[in-house]
């Protein structure tokens, strides 16, 4: 008898519980779809791909007393994913488009608050049909991480604005830039910086007389202001430009537009966090630019 008690003591753990996993929280939307918040999920998965299938499966799942909205339902149904590198891209059928704006941001950041704890996810993007995911001004929005939505007080996440950008694309023959007014529509938590730069990767509207500056797979790292001076970081992709632009053109494209913004008068650009890089070999990043509007077009 005392052997057998010894090896269940022993057999269970000393304190007969077993041991723990890693703990994740999972974000839903409350009933009224006004806010998101979180429950704690605990489990053993290490391996990338089973976490991934794992988590997606508690983002889908329902709440027996209904307290909650879960954000993949079978009227939005995830079609798919795929991972590259940091990046998560997942693919959505056309009922995606057809919630309420507001719905649709919630779900964005539950999806994507949940899906970057993942160690090896630091972005993820949404496909309808193979196509990029577009807001309803026909913007692209592009790679996301958990920086760009805020943990919600209240209703906060979910509050929009309207406001016009002035931004500054390629004019055709890629020496020099255009101006355009844009009226954006967006949620209050992403900073007016990362806004404008955005607007800028997404590059120009179908009616919008201008053509893109930025190579769109360059991915924004950070963006954020102190004592006037903006300072962006890309990735490496931001070196590769595809379009027929010059330098300055690609340069002054990015300072000008964040240069509108009242809280900046500079604009430091760097790579990777470096800025002893330069831009298409005749550039240094090192440089921290000022408003140029020798370049823009009367």
């Amino acid at each position: 008898m005392l052997l057998f008690v010894a090896l269940v003591f022993f057999g269970c753990g000393q304190d007969g519980q077993e041991p723990s996993g890693k703990s994740y929280n999972i974000y839903y939307l409350n009933n009224t779809e006004t806010a998101v918040f979180s429950t704690e999920y605990v489990t053993r998965t290490t391996d990338q791909g089973e976490l991934l299938q794992e988590l997606l499966g508690q983002l889908g799942k329902v709440s027996e007393r209904l307290e909650y909205k879960p954000p993949l339902t079978e009227n939005v149904p995830l079609l798919g994913y795929t991972v590259t590198q940091d990046q998560l891209v997942l693919s959505f059928d056309e009922s995606y488009r057809q919630q309420e704006p507001t719905t649709e941001v919630l779900t964005r950041a539950a999806i994507v608050r949940t899906l970057t704890q993942i160690e090896g996810i630091q972005y993820v993007s949404f496909q309808v049909r193979s196509e990029t995911l577009t807001d309803v001004y026909g913007s692209v929005i592009g790679m996301m991480n958990a920086d760009m939505f805020i943990e919600n007080a209240g209703d906060e996440i979910n509050t929009y604005e309207r406001v016009k950008l002035t931004l500054y694309l390629a004019n055709e023959a890629g020496d020099g830039l255009k101006t355009v007014s844009r009226s954006v529509v967006y949620n209050s938590n992403i900073s007016m910086e990362r806004l404008v730069m955005e607007q800028l990767l997404a590059g120009p509207t179908e009616n919008e007389k201008a053509f893109p500056t930025v190579n769109p797979a360059a991915k924004l790292l950070s963006v954020n202001v102190k004592d006037g001076v903006c300072y962006v970081d890309f990735d490496s992709m931001f070196l590769t430009q595809i379009y027929n632009v010059t330098a300055d053109v690609t340069i002054y494209s990015i300072t000008n537009s964040l240069a509108e913004l009242s809280n900046v008068n500079k604009v430091q650009i760097s790579v990777n966090g470096d800025t002893n890089v330069n831009y298409k070999e005749n550039v240094s990043l090192s440089t921290v630019f000022e408003r140029n509007l020798g370049l823009v077009e009367t």
